[in-house]
């Protein structure tokens, strides 16, 4: 069970917010990179970038932080991204700036030729992060929720050569209030690509849940408000996960 860090940006700053609303957001460092250095002394293996702006704006919008958190940790760990990918450039761009994977959300809703497409141009480094309330898919930064279900899109991805995918219950995300562990179990034996948990990732118990259906399909989970906030210690949960204690 990997648990991955998450670095939220917004205006150049590391935040976290609640149930995905910009204006419940919680600022935790002026110097992502610096968060992002101390997340892999702490025993990451990976990062999660969001680029919140960019998810609203439809294009990049924190190049500056992503960057500089790229150039101090990027050679030692693997870091994804997501937020504000919609076209084939972008994602050679963040790729040639040292980021491993790159994650479609709302273009993967409204485009899905544009994930086979990626999947083809820059093979095994495509990931599709589908955000769901209530089993319905949000996009647009959550801002919309449409009527597709969570379980029946990501059976069409599926196929097309994707890493995994990234499942996030809007309804859990930030609210400190324990991870999905149901409902991301269903989607992971839906599909025939590893899911990785996100939302509601808060204490220990939650990790021994996760680590409880690994072999279920679920390969790791997103940790943001939890690690942040001291009611998840990382280097704890993860050595535990490693040594198989869940």
């Amino acid at each position: 069970m990997l648990l991955i860090p998450a670095i939220d940006l917004k205006g150049g700053q590391c935040v976290r917010l609640q149930q995905g609303l910009m204006d419940r957001a919680t600022v935790f460092s002026d110097e992502p990179a610096k968060m992002a250095l101390h997340w892999c002394q702490q025993g990451a293996r990976r990062l999660h970038l969001v680029d919140l702006d960019g998810a609203f704006a439809g294009k990049p919008e924190n190049m500056i932080s992503i960057k500089a958190i790229l150039e101090q940790v990027a050679d030692n760990v693997p870091v994804q991204l997501g937020g504000g990918v919609r076209d084939l450039h972008t994602i050679e761009r963040y790729l040639q700036l040292g980021l491993s994977y790159v994650i479609i959300g709302t273009a993967a809703v409204k485009n899905p030729q544009f994930v086979r497409q990626a999947c083809a141009a820059f093979p095994g480094q495509i990931i599709v992060g589908l955000d769901a309330k209530d089993g319905l898919v949000a996009i647009d930064g959550w801002a919309k929720v449409t009527d597709l279900h969570v379980t029946e899109l990501a059976k069409r991805f599926a196929d097309d050569g994707i890493d995994s995918i990234i499942y996030t219950d809007i309804g859990r995300d930030g609210m400190m209030g324990g991870v999905n562990i149901n409902a991301t179990v269903k989607l992971a034996q839906e599909v025939a690509v590893p899911v990785i948990a996100s939302g509601g990732v808060t204490s220990m118990a939650d990790v021994e849940a996760l680590c409880a259906v690994a072999e279920l399909g679920v390969a790791g989970a997103i940790v943001g408000r939890a690690i942040y906030e001291g009611s998840l210690d990382l280097a704890t949960a993860q050595r535990m996960a490693d040594q198989n204690k869940c």
